[in-house]
Parts: structure tokens; sequence; C-alpha cells
């Protein structure tokens, strides 16, 4: 089949990578991808929420299956656009409806499905400039340290975590008066801070059945020992050691089962992936939040552990077979770390030449995945903050993580940073 993934960061390139893999590819389209996605297929010039135009490439492309990378065209309708389109019904989308899709668009949203289908989270409440005085006082009477997410998409720069009073309120203020990040913070949920360790699992579901495909974690601080600001993630791990049957057993039960279920019995239309961002507070997993997509860096370690034929698992989801698909795992350990431009997640420049790409296919241990890159005739030049994500395979998380560091050694461009301690609470760091 004819298929066209949506997207042009890590995350695209590892689903270019993998779905190229499979007998049932025929030809790949990649809209708007980078340098590194066009090994796999043909990178169309278009933006993610152009649908007018991914339209016209369907029809001319003869596309069969369309595959959505990022969030924003999901939670702006693209399902519903192809579904209700009649030169477009016929193509299997993967990826959830509008209304599903508020599962990562509005937290509010979130929140209160996990509150009708009794899953684990932190405690809440929400406020607009219309009850902004009642939430003045709902932060002052709260419990340090508090977290404070803008409702809808805000590019994950949206959540705070106020250690004091003061700053609570003066984030509280930025986000709803000033409209910090505009229409997003219009609305803001507050909740209780969990203490614990972050990790995401991931699922592909139809809505009634679903598969776990995966689960890593990954470091969003910029600098080492997790300090410093928060970014789009700067490395990750897959498998992550305490994830055990035990462990994952109480996050299908409590968690998965309950959301698949809550889907279907509120009857919003999802065909597609679902990354559970989770918390494991002394082993018992709360829900943090809700994407309704693949993460980035995260599919960058799920991809190349996952053996299963991925298109396969996309036509089960279409025609109601996922239930017995067989999900293979690839038994080595996975590390990525993300080389980033100087200056991320601050102000950066772009355009610059990135050295030592020839050697990055080299070794069937170590795949080099493009995040923010432009192809220029013979360079390969940066084009975002996350510009690569190297992933290795290895027998443990430290072994994985230090083929990773030895293969940015041979890899650079001005301003290059990376950071050397991914995994370190796994034996990961030098």
């Amino acid at each position: 089949m004819n298929i066209l993934l949506l997207g042009s960061g890590g995350r695209e390139h590892a689903l270019a990578w993998k779905m190229s893999q499979s007998h049932h590819c025929d030809a790949l389209f990649i809209a708007p991808g980078n340098a590194g996605t066009s090994q796999f297929g043909t990178n169309l010039s278009m933006a993610v929420t152009d649908f007018e135009a991914i339209k016209q490439a369907c029809i001319e492309n003869k596309i069969d299956m369309l595959v959505v990378g990022p969030e924003e065209p999901l939670v702006k309708g693209v399902y519903d656009f192809f579904e209700k389109d009649p030169a477009l019904q016929r193509i299997v989308v993967v990826g959830p409806s509008a209304k599903a899709a508020q599962l990562e668009g509005s937290k509010a949203f979130s929140k209160k499905f996990m509150q009708r289908h009794q899953i684990p989270t932190a405690g809440y409440a929400e406020f607009t400039a219309d009850n902004f005085e009642e939430g003045k006082k709902y932060i002052v009477t709260h419990s340090l340290p508090v977290v404070l997410k803008a409702d809808g998409l805000a590019a994950g720069k949206g959540v705070v975590i106020a250690s004091t009073h003061e700053e609570a309120l003066q984030t509280f203020e930025e986000m709803i008066l000033h409209k910090q990040f505009g229409d997003a913070s219009s609305k803001v949920v507050i909740e209780e801070f969990l203490k614990g360790i972050e990790v995401s699992v991931f699922v592909l579901t139809n809505g009634s059945d679903y598969q776990i495909i995966g689960h890593a974690k990954d470091y969003k601080r910029i600098g080492e020992g997790d300090t410093g600001l928060n970014t789009g993630g700067m490395g990750c791990v897959s498998p992550v050691p305490f994830m055990d049957d035990v462990f994952m057993r109480k996050v299908e039960e409590r968690i998965i089962v309950p959301t698949v279920k809550g889907l279907e019995q509120e009857e919003l239309i999802y065909h597609g992936f679902i990354f559970f961002g989770l918390m494991n507070v002394n082993g018992e997993p709360f829900v943090i939040e809700y994407n309704c997509r693949m993460g980035d860096p995260e599919t960058e370690v799920v991809m190349p552990r996952l053996q299963t034929d991925l298109v396969a698992l996309f036509a089960a989801m279409d025609n109601g077979t996922l239930a017995d698909a067989n999900i293979a795992y690839d038994e080595r350990y996975c590390a990525t770390v993300m080389a980033v431009s100087g200056g991320y997640p601050g102000d950066y420049e772009k355009n610059k030449i990135i050295h030592g790409l020839e050697h990055a296919t080299a070794s069937k241990e170590v795949i080099v995945f493009h995040a923010g890159t432009t192809q220029n005739e013979n360079n390969v030049l940066t084009n975002g903050g996350r510009v690569l994500a190297v992933t290795a395979y290895g027998n443990n998380i430290a072994d994985a993580v230090n083929k990773s560091k030895n293969k940015l050694k041979e890899i650079s461009f001005e301003g290059m940073y990376f950071r050397r301690d991914i995994g370190f609470e796994f034996g990961g760091s030098e």
C-alpha cells in the first residue's frame, strides 16, 4: 500500500524507518519530512495542518493509509476531515478523532475523563479568568510544590512546578491574565505534585481492543543530573528496569483497560496510539497525562525494539483483528541520546553544517535518527533545536548509552550539545 506520514521530527524518521521495512509498504511519502526521512521515502513540502494540500497529495499519490505523527493535526481534526470527504473515506487514518484527541488537547477534558472512569491521577481543580480570585485562594492553601498546567496545547512548555506559593500565583497570573500561552492558557489546571519516577507506556488501539507496543523513560531537563530548563526530551531508554511484570500488570488493569473501555463507552472514535505519561509512586502507577500520538524521543527507542511489522499492526487496527496480533520485542536494551543546537531550549541558530553523518549508517547496532535537519545540495544542515537522536542497542542500558555517545563523538556541528548522563540511575552515565 502507499502510505503518507505527517511530521518532520525524530519520531517521524523512526516511524519511516520502521514502516519502510514492512512488505505491506509499497511507497512511503513524508510531509514535510527531514533530511533523514528522505532515505526511506519521498518528502512532500507541506504543513501538517494544511488539510487541503494533504488531500491533494493523497489523491495524486494514490495513498491508502495516513499515519499522523504530531498532535496538532489530530487535535485540529484531520481524522474527521478524511472521514467526511468521499474522496478520502477509503484511506485508513492512524490517529483519533478530534473529540477523542482532546485527551491531549485539553488537560481539563482528560482529568474529567479519568475521574469518570476511576483512573488513578493527581487531585486537581480548574480555573479561568471568570473565577480567577477563587483560583488564587485555592493556590494559597495548596500544599507545595504545586503543579500548574495550561489546558491546551503549548508545545510541551505549558507545565510549571512551583515550589512556593508566590511563584505559583505569579505563574497563574501570567497564564490566565497575560495569556502566556495564548488560548492554551485561558483555562489552567492546578494539581497536586506526585513524587516518583516518570515513565511512558505506548498502546495501539482501535477504541475497543489494544496492544501494548512498548514503554520508555525519557529525560526532559537540558542539564546533566536532571537540572536546568525543560526540553522536548534529551534522551530516552527502554526497557525500564523497574517496569517489571507486577508494575505493568497494575498499569494494564488500573489504567489501560479502563481508558480503552471509557473510549468505547463514550463513543469516542480512536484508531491510533495512546501515550500514557505515568508517575511511578512507590510502585503504584498514576496518570500524569495522555498524549494522542507517539512520543519523541520515545519513538526512537520503542520502534527499534518492536519486532512486529508496524504496518501490519495498523492494518489489524483497521480491520478488527488487533486483539489477535502477536507483539514481539528485541530483547536488547535501547538508548537514544539527543544532539541539540547551542542555546536550546532558548534561542538557537539554524543552518549549521552537520559533519560525520557519512559514518552514521556504518553500524547495525546504532541508528542515527534526524530530528531537526534539512538537505541543502550536498550538505545536511541543522533545522531545529533538537537535531539528531542517536539510538543504540546494548546488553544493558549503560552499554547502549555508551554506544550512542561514541557515535556522537564522530558527528559535529557548530554549538552541538548532548547530555552524557542519559540513563544515569541505571548505570548509563560516564
